[in-house]
């Protein structure tokens, strides 16, 4: 068996039982933390509709704090929720805003000082697109 992400009549994500109940559960903990629904959900059957304005608001709440977490084993923990989060987003046609999300701080775009920008910043971005690419394939409905 097996659930459905669906935006609409459109199917984006068709996991097994067992990935979709440690997504969700992943995802619980994550709303959670942010104070900001993911815009997935309920269930209804084996569906869960994806709300494209919420899921990008949460997606990119979402992508700020991983960038912002400076723990090591909080940013490891998180880096399978967030690049399935950013893959199920572009299978949404959401256009994640990685300005908005970079280290630079865009003032349009955050509160706070901005901060120096490093290669290490860009490696982080690099390495989260990657991951979010790769899994796109994996999602193929």
């Amino acid at each position: 068996m097996s659930q459905y992400f669906k935006m609409g009549d459109r199917t984006l994500w068709n996991p097994s039982n067992g990935a979709s109940r440690l997504f969700l559960g992943h995802l619980a903990v994550y709303e959670a933390e942010l104070g900001l629904p993911s815009g997935i959900g309920p269930q209804q059957a084996d569906e869960y509709q994806v709300d494209p304005d919420a899921f990008a608001a949460f997606v990119h709440a979402l992508l700020r704090w991983h960038r912002d977490t400076g723990h090591r084993v909080m940013r490891a923990l998180s880096d399978g929720l967030v690049a399935t989060a950013l893959a199920l987003a572009e299978r949404a046609g959401i256009e994640v805003d990685w300005e908005c999300a970079d280290f630079t701080r865009n003032p349009a775009c955050h509160d706070g000082p901005a901060r120096p920008h490093t290669p290490a910043q860009d490696e982080w971005a690099s390495a989260l697109r990657r991951d979010a690419h790769e899994m796109v394939r994996s999602m193929a409905c």
